[in-house]
């Protein structure tokens, strides 16, 4: 869904450089008259890498054009929005930001699974399935992560749920902490999947749970009613 400023500033782009999170329904509707650049990160297979596409950004408004770059949710949760943002205003190119709603808050919720709930959660804890290989080290304190009592979402942890719920086991979370995955939020093709932690990873693989998806662990999931909820699509 978009708001009414990312609609009016989609349909006076010139150049739009869209991942593939926004849904087919509004790739679909972009306008035919801009030029459309795929930069969609599909797992391993990335149509452009990220120095290109803000090196692509860079050429286009230098050419005079009004590009927008299209991202699902909040561009600036593990979006690498904010790393885009740095290299325009280091090269002095004007930007309008138009924000967006997480997929960390807005998809569990919904399916009915608040992300803080007065019985089950005070704090909630958002982070990256899938860190910069490149720093060497996990920046995520496991032992912190499984004491806590709040909700944890996970957004690009599918590939590594198995090790994820390992970890947290292993730090003393209890096995028995419900899970759901929910994949493709919001579109019509959208699925949940849940399960225990300690079974989770197994529960994924044999249910061959895909990206894009939200994992959200605590005791929020049990909120969670298969078939109650109406979704509007």
């Amino acid at each position: 869904m978009l708001t009414v400023r990312a609609r009016e500033v989609i349909d006076a782009a010139e150049v739009i450089l869209y991942d593939q999170l926004p849904g087919e329904e509004i790739i679909s509707s972009l306008p035919a008259s801009a030029e459309k650049i795929d930069c969609g990160k599909y797992g391993s297979d990335h149509t452009l890498e990220q120095e290109e596409i803000e090196a692509l950004m860079i050429r286009k408004a230098r050419e005079g054009k009004s590009v927008v770059r299209l991202k699902g949710g909040d561009p600036f949760l593990f979006g690498r929005g904010g790393e885009e943002l740095e290299v325009l205003m280091k090269e002095g190119i004007p930007v309008e930001l138009v924000p967006g709603v997480s997929s960390a808050i807005a998809v569990p919720g919904s399916v009915g699974i608040p992300v803080t709930h007065r019985r089950f959660a005070s704090s909630v804890t958002i982070l990256t399935g899938h860190e910069d290989p490149t720093k060497g080290r996990s920046a995520l304190d496991w032992e912190l992560l499984a004491r806590q009592e709040g909700t944890i979402v996970i957004l690009m942890g599918v590939k590594n749920l198995p090790s994820i719920a390992k970890a947290l086991i292993a730090a003393g979370k209890d096995s028995g902490t419900p899970v759901a995955i929910i994949e493709r939020g919001l579109r019509k093709d959208q699925r949940v999947t849940t399960g225990a932690l300690g079974e989770i990873g197994r529960i994924a693989r044999e249910q061959k749970v895909k990206p894009p998806a939200v994992i959200v662990i605590g005791g929020v999931v049990s909120l969670y009613h298969e078939g109650d909820l109406l979704i509007p699509f």
